[in-house]
């Protein structure tokens, strides 16, 4: 299929819901930036998604490689329209509050969360140039300040709190300038981090971050929380 000239990047895109958001973001006409850490798992997804799938080695936690990787990405493709902050990570396991290893804890916000707000950094000055732009952050529902309670992964989940203020302030930030944030709750997807007894597959995790990803010029829809295309609670 040939794209649409929109050019979208997805984060963490070699595998698991990143993989199957660019294969649904390229069924849809969309050129696909599968931005991974290691280049030959990013050429290995664009091997399964097809030709509107281009590869990108970008590693979030790394100011040099985001700067890096997106002056090549605007070089090959004249520029970013849709952004999909979904690498990720889940270190903490079993660990519950307030007994986590500071290492885990600065690992496991690095990712999640500066990462993400790294390349937004990076890549939102030119949405807002162009006057058009959509991102979505892939966030949990462990995230929420409304569901939260004691429990396992707290570094997760207060990594994927932090993300969710970053959308909310930042969509506010980008009120009317045609640019779009959202986050999104994939469910619990089986994949790497999810595992494999995760009652869904990666096509149902990765409908609504792509359903937001594809939102249409003139929708208003933004700084909101979604699961199965419907709000959510902060």
């Amino acid at each position: 299929m040939q794209h649409d000239g929109r050019t979208a990047l997805v984060t963490g895109g070699a595998r698991g819901i990143g993989l199957e958001i660019g294969r649904q973001l390229a069924d849809r006409g969309l050129r696909v930036l599968v931005a991974a850490r290691k280049p030959e798992a990013a050429e290995e997804a664009c091997r399964a998604i097809g030709p509107a799938a281009v590869p990108l080695a970008l590693d979030v936690t790394s100011a040099r490689s985001v700067t890096e990787a997106v002056r090549e990405a605007r070089e090959l493709t004249g520029g970013i329209d849709v952004l999909v902050n979904n690498a990720g990570v889940s270190l903490d396991g079993d660990l519950r509050p307030p007994y986590v290893d500071e290492d885990v804890l600065h690992a496991t916000l690095d990712t999640n969360f500066t990462g993400a707000w790294r390349v937004a950094q990076a890549v939102v000055p030119g949405m807002v140039e162009a006057g058009y732009g959509r991102v979505v952050n892939v966030t949990s529902s462990y995230g929420s300040l409304a569901l939260m309670d004691s429990g396992r992964r707290p570094a997760y989940r207060i990594s994927k709190t932090a993300l969710n203020a970053l959308t909310r302030m930042l969509a506010a930030e980008l009120s009317g300038t045609g640019v779009l944030v959202n986050a999104a709750d994939p469910g619990w997807t089986r994949s790497g981090m999810g595992g494999s007894s995760a009652p869904r597959g990666p096509r149902e995790g990765a409908d609504t971050p792509v359903w937001l990803a594809t939102l249409p010029e003139g929708d208003e829809t933004t700084g909101g929380l979604f699961a199965d295309r419907r709000p959510l609670a902060w």
